[in-house]
């Protein structure tokens, strides 16, 4: 198996049997969610749907997996998305197969997606490698291997030696599971988890060094903070939660 860090998204392409892009958390139509706290921004589905394009164009995948959250608000489905989406998705199934993990902000996903597009929100095992948004329980079957998690939108902030931090960068945590998760992994095999971060411009993010306290969803408590990795988005290795944020309480 390999991985390839894609800067320009930040996406992720997994190359096994098949080669597959990650794509997490686009939140398609923020801008009307914005919109009704008093921020007024133009939509921005445009370019973002051009940036999943350049990736595609980039890595030639077999598949494109939207790893949840491909739509932003919630309970309901903006005006903005029901006029968007179709033609966004629509650009992307033109190019390379699609499919879509579900996340905890794709309710009524269904209805802009062909048969066969949308995974179960617990998960979906692809050429061996596991893949769900991560605000669910996994499925069991996902255990004992790779699996690849949307939904936290995880960034690190690099701090020099002064005590001055740059601005946050998304981030992938790569780590092992800790302590009682490990009795979910069948014997002989491993579980590793790799949250990636949000591809959404305006996503914000939960800082690596709090992502097992932050309590987003049931895997971001099976961390094991002494042994996780973080890299930026170009794939460059910066360190462990506990060397980045030695005993400050972060």
């Amino acid at each position: 198996m390999h991985l390839h860090f894609i800067e320009s998204g930040p996406a992720l392409l997994v190359e096994q049997d098949r080669r597959v892009l990650v794509v997490a958390d686009l939140h398609m139509g923020i801008e009307s969610g914005l919109e009704r706290h008093g921020v007024h921004i133009t939509s921005r589905s445009a370019a973002r749907t051009a940036r999943v394009v350049a990736c595609i164009e980039e890595t030639e995948p077999d598949l494109l997996l939207l790893l949840g959250d491909v739509k932003h608000n919630v309970p309901v489905t903006s005006r903005q998305e029901y006029r968007e989406l179709p033609g966004i998705l629509e650009v992307f199934r033109d190019r390379v197969p699609l499919a879509v993990a579900p996340g905890n902000h794709d309710g009524g996903i269904g209805r802009f997606l062909e048969p066969g597009e949308l995974l179960p929100p617990g998960g979906a095992v692809i050429d061996g490698v596991g893949y769900l948004h991560g605000h669910t329980r996994p499925d069991p079957g996902l255990f004992g291997r790779l699996v690849v998690l949307g939904h936290h939108h995880p960034v690190v902030s690099l701090v020099d030696a002064v005590g001055c931090a740059a601005r946050a960068r998304p981030a992938y945590l790569y780590s092992g599971l800790e302590g009682g998760c490990e009795a979910e992994t069948p014997p002989g095999s491993r579980t590793r988890l790799l949250f990636v971060p949000a591809f959404n411009e305006f996503a914000g993010g939960i800082d690596v060094g709090r992502l097992p306290e932050s309590g987003l969803g049931p895997l971001s408590r099976c961390i094991d903070k002494k042994t996780a990795e973080v890299f930026l988005a170009d794939g460059t290795y910066v360190g462990s939660p506990a060397t980045l944020y030695p005993a400050d309480g972060r």
